[in-house]
């Protein structure tokens, strides 16, 4: 065993920051040229080391390992005080982060994981981000109290739709299974307008061969009779072997206060039979996407 390093032991803490720390420092490595032996050397790690940490396989990583590998490529500052503080946060038991705004660290941490997934399966009861027009984004945006200019507003529309390239990306985009309940389409955000204009785009986004959009209407009543918000299912890429690179996690958007991530199996069980009760009792994607376009044209009417 490398004497840098304790690996997992009988009591495993989350893995998500692990995770994290390691995708984020094997993006540098890579950005940067180097192998994993010719890093670890640098740092007087062995190779074998440094590829469990970024696989997210090791528990405990030395803070001063971490500064030496961000030091050698060249990372900045902050960024490097934020990759520490994962190496603090990997120790805890859960994962439920505290936040306040849309743009804390704990919502950082999704969009890492957004980035690296291959496929996402999702309940909403509003139109999701990644599906999101610029005017719908904005009028979400400056509903916020916390974000009071334009040019705050108009900087996280532009980072929300940088984020959709993993959807309409030519290359190996992600697939999107959207369950939608049928309020998001009533839910008028921005004006008629901008609804019409999201809803058309709604429609036809879910043409892709990577996007299934199916609505959840108010006629299916309560899925297993209770409420429930919304939640995204973030599966990752196969190995050589067809195993999950990573294995599987749910995450629960929590608001201005606190976003939930679980990861235990049978966590991700419950979950993968919600929604697939939820698409049992959802309209098929070619009545969806009819009943989109109507409700598109009584926004189109009320706009005239």
């Amino acid at each position: 065993m490398d004497s840098s390093i304790e690996d997992l032991d009988s009591n495993p803490s989350s893995t998500l920051p692990r995770r994290q720390l390691g995708r984020f420092l094997r993006e540098w490595r890579e950005a940067n040229g180097f192998t994993i032996a010719a890093a670890a050397a640098l740092v007087d790690l062995s190779a074998s080391a440094l590829q469990r940490i970024e696989a997210g396989q090791t528990q405990k990583v030395r803070q001063q390992d971490v500064r030496a590998l961000c030091e050698l490529y060249g990372v900045g500052a902050e960024d490097t005080e934020a990759a520490i503080g994962l190496t603090l946060m990997a120790r805890t038991q859960s994962w439920y982060h505290a936040h306040g705004g849309l743009y804390s660290e704990a919502f950082n941490m999704y969009v890492g994981l957004e980035a690296a997934a291959r496929r996402m399966t999702s309940y909403h009861e509003h139109i999701p981000g990644l599906l999101q027009t610029p005017n719908y984004a904005r009028a979400i945006f400056g509903a916020f109290p916390k974000f009071t200019s334009y040019k705050d507003v108009d900087r996280r529309v532009e980072h929300r739709l940088k984020r959709q390239a993993i959807v309409t990306r030519k290359s190996n985009p992600v697939v999107l299974d959207v369950l939608l309940h049928e309020s998001a389409l009533h839910r008028v955000t921005g004006g008629p307008q901008v609804m019409a204009a999201q809803l058309r785009h709604l429609a036809e986004i879910s043409k892709r061969p990577n996007v299934t959009l199916r609505i959840h209407p108010f006629g299916a009543g309560l899925t297993w009779g209770m409420p429930h918000g919304s939640f995204l299912i973030l599966e990752f890429e196969n190995d050589a072997k067809a195993l999950p690179v990573e294995p599987p996690i749910i995450y629960l958007e929590g608001g201005p206060a606190q976003d939930v991530y679980l990861e235990k199996p049978d966590e991700i069980q419950i979950y993968s039979e919600l929604a697939s009760a939820i698409r049992n009792a959802s309209l098929d994607e070619d009545r969806s996407r009819e009943l989109i376009r109507r409700v598109t044209k009584e926004y189109e009417r009320d706009h005239q």
